[in-house]
Order: structure tokens, then sequence, then C-alpha cells
């Protein structure tokens, strides 16, 4: 089984500290580990390394599948295409960082296309399952709440657009799960805040969805 997980901070800054690149290492973690996938193959993708910019309309893709101005994209969005189940971690910012907005509209803007002219086209990743994981500075339940709207929902609405499969948590987080900062600090000499979390709550927090993703990855092998 294949399983993709995209790390979607924009932060070059934190590197192996980013708070979304370790929640990707969890997530292999309970695969591996905790769910005994032992022959799941795991993949990391930090977006902070992909070179991505914003669709210009060309049009090109429609006749290529391809977007003719971005090799990074392409890579990407083939592996994508190739994975039995997906996971896209979050920050917060307005309201989602711009490198993923950017995979999210070219993904879009390559599945319409076809399906504009033929209502029979399909696009690559259509019906693959995806999980989608929130978190941003709050550290209250008020303001994680908010990250639903604001994260879960606006890339799930993406997802669903191009006919992925978004795998919710329960009724109350029907398009994904957050998780809060344990504490957020300002430290002198430090541009940014300081978040600290507490990774055994987070890992607590994301385990059930990550469970449900996976399982439904499976069942769509037997299918």
């Amino acid at each position: 089984m294949k399983i993709l997980c995209i790390s979607a901070a924009n932060m070059k800054y934190a590197a192996d500290k980013s708070t979304s690149l370790i929640a990707c290492r969890i997530i292999e973690n309970i695969i591996i580990n905790k769910l005994q996938k032992t022959d799941a193959q795991v993949d990391v993708i930090k977006l902070v390394e992909a070179n991505l910019q914003p669709c210009t309309g060309c049009g090109d893709c429609f006749k290529t599948g391809r977007c003719s101005a971005e090799d990074d994209f392409n890579r990407i969005y083939l592996r994508i295409a190739n994975a039995d189940a997906v996971f896209i971690v979050s920050p917060h910012y307005t309201p989602i960082p711009s490198k993923l907005c950017m995979l999210l509209e070219k993904m879009e803007q390559i599945s319409y296309l076809p399906w504009f002219h033929d209502n029979s086209s399909q696009p690559r990743v259509r019906g693959i399952p995806a999980g989608i994981i929130a978190h941003g500075g709050g550290s209250d339940e008020f303001v994680l709440r908010s990250y639903k709207a604001m994260v879960l929902d606006t890339i799930a609405n993406a997802l669903q657009t191009i006919m992925m499969e978004v795998v919710g948590l329960n009724d109350s987080w029907p398009t994904g799960v957050a998780f809060p900062a344990k504490e957020v600090k300002k430290e002198i000499g430090q541009t940014f805040p300081i978040q600290y979390y507490d990774w055994a709550d987070i890992e607590n927090r994301v385990s059930p969805l990550v469970v449900k993703v996976i399982e439904r990855a499976e069942g769509k092998k037997k299918e």
C-alpha cells in the first residue's frame, strides 16, 4: 500500500522541526507501528521545498494532462494519483498555505477541463481516500473549532471537487481533525512565536482518523 503524507507548511526556518512535518512522521509511525502495516510505503512531501506557482489558465493541461509550466507540480500530482491514500497536514495561514493553494488549484484545473468537454471523463485522483489534519497557534478548543471552517473545510472542498474521497473523523468533524498548540511563547531574539506541543496528545487526536483512512484504502483495494 502506498501512502502519501503532504506537509503543507511554508516556513523554511522551521526545517525538520516543522509542526506539519513532525505530524506527518507521527502519521507514519501510527501506520507502521500502531497499525502494524509493515508492508506500507509511507512517503512524505514537503511543499516548502516545491517550486510551485499559481495557475495562469493557459489550458495546456487539457491537451497534455500535465502542467506545461511546472515539473514539480507534475511530479507531486503523479505521486498523489499513484497513492492508495493521502494525508494533508496544513497549518492555519490565510486560511491555508499558498503552496497548498497552488497545488489544489492546478489539480482542480487539470481535472475540470477534461470533464467540461466530456462529462464521462474522470480525474486520475478520483476516489482516493484523503485525511486532512489542521493545526495552528491556538491553544484552546474554541480556536481549534475555527480551524474546521478555515482549514479543513477549505481543503476538503477542493479535494471533493476533484472527486477524491475525504474521510471524516465523526459527525462533528466530517472533514478531518485539528490539534492545538500546548503553549505559545514570545522569546527574546526570536522573530516568530515559539509553539510547544503535546505530541502524545496529538497522536491520540489524529490516530482515529488515520485508522479510518487506512481502513477505507484497504476496502477500496478489495472492491
